[in-house]
This record gives C-alpha cells, sequence and structure tokens, in this order.
C-alpha cells in the first residue's frame, strides 16, 4: 500500500485548503472500499477461511478508528459533513453525509456478505450502472411474498437431497447439501431472464447438484429421477447409457412468475469437468442463430463450475476468450460458481495461485460477485443484477457462491481424513434452510406451521413420485435428450428411412458453382494479384470439366447451401486455409477490413455459409463446434485442424463427445472433422492426424462376418458410432460431404485431408465423377491393365490415400501394370467388408499386401488386419509393407 507523505501543519495551511484535501480524502477513501472491500468481506459461512487466498487487511480501509490516520482525518471529523462524489449512489437523495454514515454505508455495501470486483471494468458507464444497484440506499428489501417465495425454493433444494439421502443411503448422487442455495440463485438468473424477453436458457452444469436442478430448477418429472436408482432398471435404447448425474434434458413450460414460456436445456457432460463449457456456448449460438437472434435477446446461456475446476481447467479461459469474438459470441453467460473450498480433498492453497477461483474471469473484464451462500437474500439479489447485466450489456458476469459442502466428494467418501477443522465446523453448522426460516419467523413473514406444511407438502410430491417410480422398469435415455429435433426421426426415435440418396448433382449446378467461385460477385473490389491467377486457374478447371481438392469442397458446400443447408466452416486460419488453397473470404488490398465471400453469392434464397478463423484454440473450439451441430441436423458443421496433430489438445472432446455421445446419450451429431495428414517430410509434428486412435475408438467389430444385404452401406453406418475415410480424389471428399447431410441419421466424420494433394496433377477429378447419379465410392477399385487379366496378377495392394500415388508411380516406372493390382480404400471405418471381399476374391492367385507410409504401430494395420482375416476366413495371409514400428 502507498503511505501518503505526511502534510505540513494545519496552521500553516488556511482552513479552505484543509477543507479541500478533506474532501479529496473521503473520495479516496470511498474509491478504496470501490476497488478493495471485497477483501475483508464476510464471504465464508464457515467463518474459518478467508474467501480469498490473499488474507491482507487493506491499510485504506478504515477497519479501525486510528486508521483514519491513514486519510489525515481524526475521529473529531466523524460527525462532519462531507459532499458526495459523483462516482457513489451511498447518499440516496442525499448530497451530503457525515464522514461516520459515510464509512457505515461503505461497510454495508461493500464489507458485509457481497463482496464486489468491477472496477477493473475500463467503462465508466458499466462501474456507474453496478455502483447504483448496490450502493442505493435500501435496494436490498425484499416483499413478503419474495421471501415466502424463496423459502418455498430452499424448502425444495433442501427436502429433494434430504430425500434422496433416505431412501438411497449408499448411492452417489453429488447432493447440493451446503450449497442449497443454488436452487434459489438459478432458478432467480431464469425468472430475470424471461421477465427480460430471455425465451431459451441453455444450461452447463458439473455432477454436483444435477439431480435437483433437474428436478427443481428444470422441472423433470421426479419418477423419472427417482427411478434412476433402480438397479433392476433396463435401458429401451441403443445407448449404453450414462450415470444419472451425467444425463441432459428438455423441457418448456410456463415461467410461473412471469407467466412467459420458457425452454430449458440441460446439455449431457462427461465427468471431465468443464469440457462442457464451449459445448454450451456452440449450442448457444447455433440456437440463436437459427432464431435470428444476433443479439442474444431471446437465447442466452448459464454455466454452473465448480471453485477448483474453474481456476484449474484451461478449457474455462478459452471458453471465456470466445466471449467476445465476431462468430463464437453468445452475446453474454452468467457464470455462477459453486465455490465450496474444497476440490475433492485438496484445499485452494493447494490448487490455485490466485485470490479467487474466479479471477480468469477478469481477462474479458467480467464483473465478479463473491457472496456468502448462508444469506439466501444477498444470493438472489446478486443473482438478479447478474442477469440484469447480462441483458443489459450483453457481457459475461460471475456470481461467485462462498458455500461448503456437508458430505464428501460423494456420499460415500469420509472427508475428515484430510480436512479435519474444516469438517468438525461444518458438522457444527446450521443448515441454511433453518437459519433462513427462523430469520422470517422472527420477522413475522411467516409462522412455523406454515414452514412445516411447505416441508410436508414438499415430502408428500416425493414421496408419491417414489410411489409411481416404482413402476418404472424402462429407461427411455431419448427422454434425455438435451435438444431434440423435430420432425429428423420418426416418433419412436427411428430413421425415417435406411437408404441413401445417390449424393451426385446436375452439371449445370456444377458449372454456376465453379463460375461464382472463380469470381470476385462485389463492385470495385480490388484483390491481390495472386489470387487472381487462382481465380483464372478455377476458371479454366470448370471449363475444362475438372476439380481439384479446394473446388471440390466449394462445389459440396455451394450444393447443399442451395438445398437449404446452413454450412458452417470453423477452426484456425480456414478462411483462406493453411496450405493457401482454400480462398473463401476475399480482402480488399485497397480498403481495410473490407471482404468478400463468394459463396454467399451463389443463389437469391441461398442457405447462409459461415467460414470463421478461429481463436488459437483447439478444445475450446471443437468443443463449440460440436455443441453447434447439436442444434439441429440440418447443418453441415465443420472444423479444421491447422495440422492433423493438432486435434491433440481437443482429445477430451473427441474421446468424450464425439466417439461416445450416441453410446451415453444417444446423441446424435454430425460434426466433421478435418484433419490434414501425410509423411511428408514436414516433421513429426506435421505429420500424422493419429489414424490409429480413430480407429482404436471404432466400434465397428471386426469378427461378426456380415450378412452383406442390399442396404448395407447405409445399415453399417447407422450402427457405427463414427466413420473414418481418407479419401484420395476430389470426387470423394464431394461426395462424402454431401452423404454426410443426405443420409437418414447423423455420425461424426472425420476426414484425413491431404496437404501435397491439394495441388497434385494427378489428384482431379472430371465432372463425370460428381454428376447426377454418381455417388461416393468406399473402395475405389484397380480400373487398369491388371483388370483385363486377373489370373496373371501377382500381387494386389491395398492402401488408402496420398501413398497411393506414390504407388501409381512406382509400378509405372518398373512397368508392372499388368502384374500389381492397387485398390484404394477410401472409408476405413466402419469397414467396406463387401467390397473388399470382392477385390480379393476377383485375384485369387494375387499375394495380398496392406501398404502404408505411416510406422507400423500407427496408420491402419492394426485395424484392417484382423478385419481381412475375417473376409479371408484366414484362407490367405495379408502383408505389411510400410515404415517400421
Amino acid at each position: 500500500s502507498v503511505v501518503p507523505e505526511s502534510r505540513p501543519a494545519v496552521s500553516s495551511r488556511t482552513k479552505s485548503s484543509k477543507l479541500v484535501e478533506d474532501h479529496q480524502a473521503v473520495q479516496s477513501l470511498i474509491r478504496a472500499y470501490q476497488i478493495r472491500g471485497h477483501h475483508v468481506a464476510q464471504l465464508d459461512p464457515l467463518g474459518i477461511l478467508d474467501a480469498d487466498l490473499d488474507s491482507f487487511v487493506p491499510s485504506d480501509l478504515i477497519t479501525t478508528i486510528d486508521k483514519l490516520a491513514f486519510y489525515d482525518l481524526r475521529e473529531a471529523d466523524l460527525d462532519k459533513e462531507f459532499q458526495l462524489p459523483t462516482t457513489t449512489f451511498i447518499g440516496g437523495s442525499e448530497h451530503t453525509l457525515s464522514l461516520r454514515e459515510i464509512i457505515r454505508r461503505l461497510e454495508s455495501t461493500y464489507c458485509q456478505h457481497i463482496g464486489l470486483e468491477f472496477m477493473f471494468i475500463n467503462d465508466v458507464e458499466q462501474c456507474q450502472w453496478i455502483r447504483q444497484k448496490f450502493e442505493t440506499p435500501g435496494v436490498m428489501q425484499f416483499s413478503s411474498e419474495e421471501k415466502r417465495r424463496l423459502l418455498a425454493r430452499l424448502v425444495r433444494s433442501m427436502r429433494f437431497e434430504d430425500f434422496l439421502a433416505r431412501k438411497w443411503t449408499s448411492e452417489k448422487r453429488f447432493g447440493l447439501e451446503g450449497c442449497e442455495v443454488m436452487i434459489p440463485a438459478l432458478k432467480t438468473i431464469i425468472d430475470k431472464s424471461s421477465e427480460m424477453g430471455i425465451e431459451n436458457v441453455i444450461l452447463g452444469m458439473p455432477h454436483r447438484g444435477r439431480l435437483n436442478v433437474l428436478a427443481n430448477v428444470i422441472r423433470k418429472d421426479l419418477e423419472q429421477i427417482f427411478c434412476q436408482f433402480d438397479p433392476k432398471l433396463e435401458a429401451a435404447d441403443e445407448g449404453s447409457g450414462d450415470v444419472k448425474y451425467h444425463l441432459g434434458m428438455y423441457h418448456e413450460r410456463i415461467n410461473r412468475v412471469t407467466n412467459r414460456n420458457i425452454t430449458l436445456s440441460l446439455v449431457a457432460n462427461p465427468s471431465h469437468l468443464e469440457a462442457v463449457d464451449p459445448v454450451v456456448q456452440g449450442k448457444t449460438k447455433a440456437e440463436q442463430f437459427y432464431r435470428g437472434d444476433a443479439q442474444g435477446k431471446k437465447v442466452m446461456s448459464i454455466l454452473v463450475h465448480g471453485g477448483a475446476a474453474f481456476a484449474g481447467q484451461g478449457v474455462v479461459y478459452e471458453t471465456f476468450h470466445l466471449s467476445d469474438l465476431p462468430s463464437y459470441t453468445t452475446n453474454g453467460t452468467v457464470h455462477v460458481v459453486v465455490n465450496n473450498q474444497i476440490g475433492f480433498t485438496t484445499d485452494p492453497r493447494m490448487a490455485r495461485s490466485s485470490p479467487y477461483p474466479t479471477d480468469v474471469a477478469r481477462v474479458v473484464n467480467a464483473p465478479i460477485s463473491h457472496v456468502n451462500a448462508d444469506d439466501p437474500e444477498a444470493v438472489i439479489y446478486v443473482c438478479s443484477v447478474a442477469a440484469e447485466w447480462r441483458n443489459t450489456f450483453n457481457k459475461d458476469v460471475v456470481v461467485d457462491l462462498v458455500c461448503y459442502r456437508r458430505r464428501g466428494h460423494n456420499e460415500m467418501d469420509e472427508p475428515m481424513f484430510t480436512q479435519p477443522l474444516m469438517y468438525k465446523q461444518i458438522h457444527r453448522q446450521v443448515p441454511v434452510l433453518k437459519k433462513y426460516a427462523d430469520k422470517l419467523i422472527a420477522e413475522g413473514k411467516v409462522t412455523l406451521q406454515e414452514f412445516e406444511e411447505e416441508i410436508a407438502k414438499y415430502d408428500r410430491i416425493c414421496e408419491e413420485a417414489y410411489g409411481r417410480s416404482k413402476d418404472k422398469k424402462i429407461l427411455h435415455i431419448k427422454h434425455w435428450l438435451g435438444s431434440p429435433w423435430p420432425g429428423f426421426f420418426n416418433v419412436d426415435g427411428e430413421p425415417k428411412s435406411m437408404t441413401c440418396p445417390a449424393t451426385g448433382i446436375p452439371e449445370d449446378v456444377l458449372t454456376h458453382i465453379g463460375e461464382v467461385a472463380s469470381s470476385v460477385p462485389l463492385e470495385d473490389f480490388k484483390i491481390h494479384t495472386g489470387l487472381s491467377r487462382i481465380l483464372r486457374g478455377r476458371a479454366d478447371m470448370t471449363k475444362k470439366r475438372t476439380v481439384d481438392w479446394a473446388l471440390a469442397e466449394y462445389m459440396a458446400f455451394g450444393s447443399l447451401l442451395k438445398e437449404g443447408i446452413h454450412v458452417r466452416l470453423s477452426g484456425q486460419d480456414v478462411e483462406r486455409g493453411t496450405f493457401s488453397h482454400r480462398h473463401h473470404v476475399l480482402h480488399d488490398q485497397e480498403v481495410d477490413r473490407r471482404t468478400c465471400v463468394p459463396m454467399n453469392h451463389l443463389w437469391p434464397d441461398q442457405a447462409p455459409y459461415t467460414v470463421c478463423n478461429s481463436s488459437l484454440s483447439e478444445y475450446g473450439v471443437l468443443g463449440f463446434e460440436l455443441g453447434y451441430a447439436m442444434a439441429s441436423p440440418n447443418a453441415l458443421v465443420l472444423w479444421e485442424a491447422q495440422f492433423g496433430d493438432f486435434h491433440n489438445t481437443a482429445q477430451c472432446i473427441i474421446d468424450q463427445f464425439i466417439s461416445t455421445g450416441q453410446a451415453k446419450w444417444v446423441r446424435h451429431n454430425g460434426i466433421v472433422l478435418l484433419l490434414p495428414h501425410g509423411m511428408e517430410g514436414m516433421g513429426p509434428e506435421h505429420s500424422s492426424a493419429r489414424p490409429e486412435r480413430f480407429l482404436q475408438m471404432s466400434n465397428d467389430d471386426s469378427d461378426a462376418y456380415p450378412a452383406f444385404t442390399e442396404d448395407f452401406e447405409v445399415s453399417q453406418l447407422y450402427d457405427c458410432n463414427w466413420i473414418v475415410v481418407n479419401c484420395s480424389t476430389p470426387a470423394s471428399y464431394f461426395h462424402v460431404l454431401r452423404r454426410q447431410i443426405l443420409l437418414p441419421f447423423r455420425k461424426p466424420l472425420i476426414i484425413f485431408t491431404p496437404k501435397s494433394l491439394l495441388r497434385h496433377p494427378e489428384a482431379k477429378s472430371s465432372f463425370d465423377q460428381m454428376v447426377s447419379g454418381t455417388s461416393f465410392q468406399r473402395v475405389i477399385p484397380e480400373d487398369g491393365a491388371a483388370t483385363r487379366t486377373p489370373g496373371q496378377v501377382r500381387r494386389l495392394i491395398f492402401c488408402t490415400g496420398k501413398v497411393y500415388y506414390d504407388l501409381v508411380k512406382e509400378r509405372s516406372s518398373q512397368g508392372l501394370e499388368g502384374q500389381v493390382a492397387i485398390t484404394r480404400l477410401e472409408q476405413i471405418s466402419p469397414f467396406p467388408f463387401d467390397l473388399v471381399k470382392r477385390e480379393a476374391e476377383k485375384y485369387p492367385g494375387a499375394e495380398l499386401v496392406w501398404c502404408q507410409e505411416e510406422h507400423k504401430n500407427m496408420g491402419y494395420y492394426d485395424y484392417i488386419s484382423p478385419r481381412f482375416m475375417t473376409i479371408l476366413r484366414r484362407a490367405r495371409p495379408i502383408w505389411y509393407v510400410g515404415r517400421d514400428p
């Protein structure tokens, strides 16, 4: 702290200068409370820990009379009147107050049960708005009706946990005891938002308190929740299911406080804490997009966090940094942190270096309110202001509920091993419901009898639901979907057909897209000379009826836009493309920030195309795009890694949501991952997109010898968890992108995209391979000299991707076209058993070889080997050719 230099004695100064200095001192004093008052606020309900780890008492706060000397004020000045500055509202309608009263009002605003951090915000209007909400005398007055509603909500929150504890004593449920106030807190945010016009709230939260939120905030039927505790319950859907406190939910209902319709959805999530944050933001963004809600006035998100996770998980920071980016903003999120001052068994001093768990939010200038969770009225007020802030300024805001955890990490865990002092205090702690009920009874707002009746009423509701839950023997996980797709599936959630139409398109459409792709649709738009050359090349290809990789992508996207399918491509530098091949956004060379997206000028009534460079994040951005793809099946949502192996840092989203989302949550998702791949001498960080990882996580069964029915391709796709392809031709890439949308269901699609093939003279396709009637080829068979004399073929090589071109070149240089056949697998998983079998049978005398450029213990070999054995009935071997392990 800065200590002011001692001033000259009063005698040598005039009285007027002393008066000015005293007024300046009072201004400094007020500002000190606004900035640092939270350091001495009484935030910990247990009264044993400072809620912030920085436990110093600021010397410029008047905590004892002798501290007045810091401002060169005396005890005698306490009753002097001072003019209040315009930067405070503590006076209400009065413009002057005595120093004693100024300090008292600052204490009551900044040092009681609410600790405010907002003075780092550099917008004066926003700071003034917050000061007015908290400093104005009498703002925290509640009507009798509001107090009774708060009590009733606390009763439901508390008695729900008590009921579960009584009925299922040995079950984990990650109860909310110690932070029961979270239920009224969330309900207040929703009420206030509904009042301000919000119609759709998307929630993300960890496991603690989730069942309580489902029951009392989203209002899921209690019997649906209780029946999940029955060990004999069988799942009716194809999903393996997840634990009850990970499932999602979607519910439309009337908000009783505002009498308006509200839709609440809770996104299903794994145990990987905070991984759901970007997913919620992506889903919210999509819902806003489809409603035309560019300002976020109808749809908003609420994220609930745990204190230790909020500070510890890096994806929190990645998500915050999307909050104000043009193609990612959701126009403000309300963050509620359940800060129970412990993470499993780790105390805050070991869990973070920052004073508060919420300090990460300061990077985006979000105001932060710390509040003692044992003061329900303070909590409700803070939440109401937070909702109002979000809907006024469309910026993030954080509410930090400082509370405790009455039991261990879960109900079976013993916390006394590691936190004896804390838990001795917790065992003595009077529950918040009793504290608040006693307060209202003392105030005469409610009688003891009314309070007991409220408890009995809710207990009766629980008992009746428990009775009904005993009849439920089957669990429909589909009832727990976070965003249903109305009209996409049958009533019972099955696809409407099991066929996929041909993916080719009429030639005139191909030509039209090619012409627009090689033009600049805006007047007086000056492009780079190098780009003029690229566009001329595209025009030339279109005339010759051929496409390269970039043009094939253009045609796939453009044709879907014509059919009303929204396309969104996101990732690092995707507008131009890492390898300078895409150029979907043209930049005027003369006018700063003037851009043109020709793809949005294809047809007058086309769907919109969004192509957006993302922040330098993989985990956060891939999670965001996954959430975006959840909202509607009628959109093609793609995320491109700068290099394929950069998906490493998004592994959590890939493992927990993309590969397993359907098994756990019956959650279809059509997200597409574009992963540049190829061992091309660019060093280990820029070579492999790790195909082996995706194949190891495919549920395509190598031992099941399939019956090759008419619709084998589509039914096999329906049974798999995701589709893995490595296209060797632009036409293949074109078809697989279109098939992704034309399939009657949605599966994630992993595409290993090329680097050298983007410009390889042989890697071109003709319009003939893309016109109406053509479709995706899972296997491209040998079509050269070897097919005319199959009996003379000595070797049949199977491969995938760019190595095909290396093999063809070598075969040609050795003149072996008649003796070596080369077959390409365009789709690796689910494995094309039927077509591979046909190829192997075509060349009965040939030795079979799998060739790959990846190392033997990477790439595809470990995956394809048992599947070839299944096809060949172990009668013929398939040899490996490629790099050593």
